[in-house]
This record gives structure tokens, sequence and C-alpha cells, in this order.
């Protein structure tokens, strides 16, 4: 049986018309932040990672195939404060020795009104993996931006243990923030 040129195209449409969507694929461009912010005796502090990359794929339309992936590099991890830099290298901290890097995937995407989402994933961090929620705005455009905060319990990581796990001195909680400039893949 030959079909027709006409009936090809009006199946390979049907097909297409059918297909799933797919997420569009990104990874991190220039201009990309990734921070954290937490206390020392009462004292506010920021620091930066010693770098970061990311992977996304993405269409808000069709969140249930996104995924995110994020390698944090813990070495060069800077606070503006020699002395808690060295510090946050140890074993009582990062224990970059050992782990040298973090990382954070999500494959279960939710929309939370406009451009507004939060990505259900897990943190990885010196061998433990415990869930995280990412809540970000998502601004499209040719170079996309995912705008996101997080809180992270670091006593659930073993990060400031045994002398520094006193709450009082340093809280549990670890905001963090970032800003991730896309390109296509």
């Amino acid at each position: 049986m030959k079909l027709s040129d006409r009936t090809r195209i009006a199946l390979a449409g049907l097909l297409l018309a059918t297909a799933p969507a797919m997420a569009a694929d990104y990874v991190q461009a220039p201009g990309s932040t990734l921070v954290f912010a937490s206390n020392y005796q009462g004292e506010t502090f920021t620091g930066r990672f010693g770098g970061f990359t990311t992977t996304l794929s993405f269409d808000p339309a069709q969140l249930a195939t996104s995924k995110l992936d994020v390698v944090i590099q813990l070495a060069g991890t800077q606070t503006g404060n020699r002395d808690r830099d060295d510090t946050l290298s140890t074993s009582d901290f990062f224990n970059v020795a050992k782990f040298a890097q973090a990382r954070y995937t999500a494959s279960t995407f939710r929309s939370l009104g406009g451009n507004q989402y939060a990505a259900d994933g897990t943190l990885s961090l010196r061998g433990v993996s415990k869930p995280v929620t990412l809540t970000f705005t998502w601004t499209p455009g040719a170079q996309p931006v995912l705008s996101g905060k997080a809180t992270v319990k670091r006593l659930d990581f073993g990060v400031g243990g045994g002398d520094w796990a006193d709450t009082g001195t340093i809280p549990n909680e670890v905001a963090i923030s970032t800003k991730v400039v896309f390109k296509p893949k």
C-alpha cells in the first residue's frame, strides 16, 4: 500500500501533535550567583561558594518533564573573613578534603502561580542527602533567569557539628539565594 504525499504529511502532523512536549534545555551563563547567609554570635554574614554549574530542562507548561542539576564547588568558599573561610573548609564544616562538591537535583516541580515555582529536590552535602525545596521566579527570554531561595538545615548535613552545633552561636537554618542566567544548551 502506497501512501500519498498528502496522507504522509497528515500522519506526520498527527504524530507531532500527539507527541509529549519536552522541556527546553539550558546551561548556566555568565552573571549567575549562588550565595548563603547566616549568623555567627549575632553577626550576619554572607558567603559565595567556590563555583557552581547548573543545567536545567524547564517548560512552565510541562513541569512533569523538568529537571534541575546544580554542582557546587565547596573549596574556595568565601565570606570576607579569612579565619571563617579557613574554618569552613575543615572537617567541622564542609570537609572539602573529603567532600569537594555538593549537589542539588530536582525533578519534581510545582506552579505557585504566575511566574513562581517550587522545585522539590535533594541536596547531597558531606555524604548526606536530604530533601530541600527551592522556590523561584522564572523570567523567560533569550537568556531566561531563575531567581530562587531555599533554606538548608546545616546540622542535618553535619555542617558545623561538634563544638559548633550550638544553634545559639550559629543558627541551624542557612538561607540560600541564587540568580541563574541561562542560555540554550
